[in-house]
């Protein structure tokens, strides 16, 4: 079997994206599975952090479905879907776009450069999730917001949530970052656990200047990235939800890998509110690349060409930047 894919990454979040309308026999999970495991090793001529796979769809413009580097599917990433909004985008000739995740169906459209001329997307990340049982997170309580839990620490204070991805928030200062504590937190509940049975995203967060954050994530399935979107977009809501930014203004979002904005939403409907984001930043190709491969084997394939694309340039200025602000904040 021969396909075509792009080597795309959003805030340095990097993904290989296939047009499954384009490949000649449809795939099957089992093979989306062993493409993730093989494509994206590092070693392999190719990798990435995962898989975006785009598909027709009977309810939006297109279909994505998210498989990480460990063949474990995502129920959604931010970073991803951008790239998948302006590979949509281009392909179909509009600005304005629906795209089908596994949890909802959500708008996506082009937007200002987020530096020089950067292709950047604006992308929904909702729904907004805050019962413990939808992580699932097992402590004996319903929710989690800025709350110590003595199994995962006696000085950190935590927030979970889903935006549909789960994840558990902690805002620390300087001496945590640069301690060992995410990392071992991180394996313990992504390891065999009675608290998070299915694993769960892992950010520590700082506020920079007026408004903005810096967000270190350990990503379920991925280890430490980059840059995760959904990570960025829940903690610019965790930031609102504890008065350290406003609602409605749009927040700077530092991160490994570059900046993105968010944008977050209160939506008062009379009961409990509920709440959106909007997550601004980069979708930048790499390269093009046909590549071979037996679908009983995917771990057996053969790149034959690459077509370099000539974007880089211009986000590593952004990266530079980051960096600087990062390192100025965590001195």
């Amino acid at each position: 079997m021969e396909l075509k894919l792009i080597k795309c990454h959003g805030s340095g979040n990097d993904f290989l994206i296939i047009d499954e309308t384009a490949v000649e026999n449809p795939l099957t999970d089992t093979i989306r599975k062993e493409m993730a495991l093989s494509f994206c090793k590092r070693s392999s001529g190719l990798g990435a952090d995962g898989l975006l796979f785009v598909s027709q769809s009977k309810v939006a413009d297109a279909k994505m479905r998210i498989f990480n580097a460990d063949g474990s599917e995502a129920s959604m990433c931010g970073n991803g879907l951008r790239c998948v909004a302006r590979y949509v985008s281009e392909k179909l000739g509009k600005d304005d776009l629906l795209i089908e995740t596994m949890k909802a169906n959500l708008y996506a459209k082009k937007a200002e450069p987020l530096f020089g001329g950067i292709p950047t997307f604006r992308v929904e990340i909702s729904p907004v999730l805050f019962g413990l049982d939808k992580l699932p997170m097992r402590i004996g309580k319903e929710v989690l917001i800025n709350e110590q839990v003595e199994a995962l620490s006696k000085d950190l204070s935590f927030t979970a949530v889903a935006v549909p991805n789960p994840h558990l928030i902690s805002f620390v200062g300087n001496e945590v970052f640069h301690s060992d504590k995410q990392k071992t937190l991180s394996e313990y509940v992504n390891g065999p656990n009675e608290i998070f049975p299915d694993g769960v995203n892992v950010s520590f967060v700082k506020p920079i200047g007026k408004n903005g954050l810096y967000v270190r994530t350990f990503e379920r399935g991925v280890g430490f990235t980059n840059a995760c979107g959904t990570a960025m977009s829940a903690s610019s809501l965790v930031a609102c939800l504890l008065r350290m930014r406003p609602f409605e203004e749009m927040i700077e979002v530092y991160n490994n890998g570059g900046k993105v904005r968010c944008l977050v939403h209160k939506i008062e409907t009379g009961g409990d509110p509920e709440f959106s984001i909007d997550l601004i930043g980069n979708a930048t190709y790499l390269y093009g690349a046909v590549v071979s491969f037996d679908a009983e084997n995917p771990a057996k394939f053969m790149v034959r060409s690459k077509k370099e694309f000539t974007e880089q340039a211009q986000y590593e200025k952004l990266e530079v930047h980051a960096k600087e602000v990062v390192e100025k904040a965590l001195a």
